[in-house]
């Protein structure tokens, strides 16, 4: 039997987070995962993550996995067993695992279990064709084995991780033929949205699949559109063209693990579907047991961070009541409830209300701007973009930076970029950039730092017909100096040529590559990608 202060399951965000918090506290920890690697999800998010500086946003999930193996292999009271399944948690406190042909058993003085999620399925006709996958899949062959799969594919489902993952399949080589989306607006952050708009991506709200299309493998797939009432409008149906689906419908905590435990389970479709009870602190109605992380409901990875730190204060000091963490847990709490806290986090706060009776009010919404057309579309509106751009004597001054970020989401590298202070200091995590143009020298440097990729810099001052667009571009090839590249707008459509003038690719852009592209003076407000033109 093997003892030990803390037994965490699970070694991706939450569980890592969780056993270092408990680590650095002084605790003997034993953090088991069933893969041969630590870090879930993160080892294949190639993103930039959202939320605050402090937090490590702006800072892609393969860089903080790294940071977190580093700093677990420095706490030498952290024992990772990798390779290592948990089996079952028992009423009197004891764990069971299986390693290798190996069945252990561990009596910790507490759990905390970080296992995760799975991916829903959709029900639709011929769905287990060869060529339709889940999201998680399509990431995993791309990002961890450089598999990629399919030439032409479709995503179904425009949350966060379907908009994510179409843009990585672009990077990969792949083209998204369409975003399937079966609600009447886009699910995910709507800079992810713009930024596969702008790639040429087509998305489809108030639709779904009806079928995929072939005899021996995905050729194809037939779509339907639905009403206002979800239901199928009769010859509505059309086909798209595509080798592969890819299946990006959301996830369901994995629960499993905790049903011989004793633990309490409730309904709450906000939060993903059947989740564990417990309380603020993150333990469930069994003393020893703690959870975190997608387990507890489905956020994005930051909280899953977020609420990992929460657990393992909180188990330490259940543990060890001497260790004051006090502090330390009220500040976590503080993060948690501003990442939650804008109009993005309204339905995790309802899914919280009915769990734990947490507070479902939100930060107030900022007037600027109607995101109606923006939300449905993905491109702003000429109003949305009237409102981030400066007056007409400004523009010819100098260079100014142009924040397309319109909806009140959670993240603040921004203003944590700019060393002139030219974006105005947020009194919230959720509120929206504002530039100061007296301040902002168009210098450029808050681009790379934008998670959603939504910041370009315009420089209009030049007499003449000619201006300059800087922006960010994460593909390759890399345009080179003076080389001639295709204009793209927000729809993806070519709408002219333009000249490179510099191309700023340095460790410190975390390869966002930042490029100066002169053009006609009249379309510096439509482009914002490049294409580059390959010789033939």
């Amino acid at each position: 039997m093997i003892t030990c202060d803390l037994l965490v399951i699970g070694g991706g965000p939450a569980g890592i987070s969780a056993a270092v918090a408990a680590g650095k506290a002084g605790l003997n920890v034993l953090l088991l995962e069933e893969r041969e690697r630590l870090g879930g999800q993160l080892t294949k998010q190639t993103h930039r993550f959202f939320g605050s500086v402090a937090e490590r946003a702006g800072t892609r999930g393969i860089a903080i996995i790294k940071d977190l193996e580093t700093v677990v292999s420095q706490l030498k009271n952290v024992e990772v067993s990798l390779s290592t399944t948990a089996l079952g948690i028992y009423e009197d406190g004891v764990a069971t695992a299986l390693k290798g042909r190996k069945m252990i058993k561990i009596k910790p003085k507490a759990i905390i279990v970080a296992t995760g999620a799975f991916e829903k399925f959709l029900p639709f006709e011929n769905n287990d064709l060869p060529g339709v996958y889940g999201a998680g899949a399509v990431q995993t062959l791309m990002n961890i084995y450089g598999v990629l799969p399919a030439r032409r594919l479709l995503m179904i489902g425009s949350g966060n991780i379907g908009l994510i993952v179409s843009y990585q399949l672009v990077q990969a080589g792949a083209e998204v033929v369409g975003v399937v989306e079966a609600a009447s607006k886009i699910g995910g952050y709507l800079v992810h949205a713009s930024k596969i708009r702008r790639l040429g991506i087509p998305i489809y709200p108030s639709c779904t699949i009806k079928k995929a299309i072939g005899k021996e493998r995905v050729e194809g797939a037939e779509l339907v559109r639905l009403d206002e009432k979800w239901k199928e409008i009769p010859g509505s149906q059309f086909t798209v063209d595509c080798d592969a689906i890819c299946l990006a419908v959301g996830l369901n905590p994995l629960i499993d693990l905790l049903g011989q435990s004793g633990c309490l389970f409730k309904y709450i479709p906000e939060l993903g579907g059947q989740v564990p009870v417990r309380d603020e602190s993150m333990r469930t109605n069994v003393p020893f047991l703690y959870i975190a992380g997608d387990l507890s409901g489905i956020e994005e990875a930051t909280a899953a961070l977020l609420e990992g730190e929460l657990a393992g204060l909180n188990a330490a000091s259940q543990i060890r009541p001497d260790l004051n963490l006090e502090a330390r847990v009220e500040e976590v709490k503080g993060h948690l409830r501003a990442l939650r806290a804008g109009p993005v986090g309204e339905k995790i706060r309802a899914g919280l209300s009915k769990l734990t009776g947490e507070s479902a009010l939100s930060s107030p919404q900022s007037g600027r701007n109607t995101i109606e057309e923006l939300s449905r579309t993905g491109i702003a509106s000429s109003a949305n973009l009237a409102g981030v751009l400066p007056d007409e004597t400004r523009k010819k001054r100098r260079a100014y930076a142009v924040i397309e970020c319109y909806q009140q989401i959670p993240c603040d590298p921004c203003v944590h970029s700019c060393p002139f202070g030219a974006i105005k200091p947020f009194s919230d995590i959720n509120d929206l950039p504002i530039v100061d143009f007296d301040l902002c020298t168009g210098c450029g440097q808050c681009i790379g730092r934008c998670p959603g990729l939504a910041i370009f810099t315009v420089d209009e001052t030049r007499e003449g017909d000619r201006a300059k667009v800087t922006l960010p571009y994460e593909f390759i090839p890399k345009p080179a100096r003076e080389a001639t590249v295709d204009l793209m707008d927000r729809s993806g459509k070519r709408v002219g040529q333009g000249v490179v003038k510099a191309v700023l690719n340095t460790p410190k852009q975390d390869k966002t590559t930042i490029v100066t592209v002169e053009m006609d003076k009249n379309l510096v407000q439509e482009v914002r990608h490049i294409r580059v033109v390959q010789n033939t």
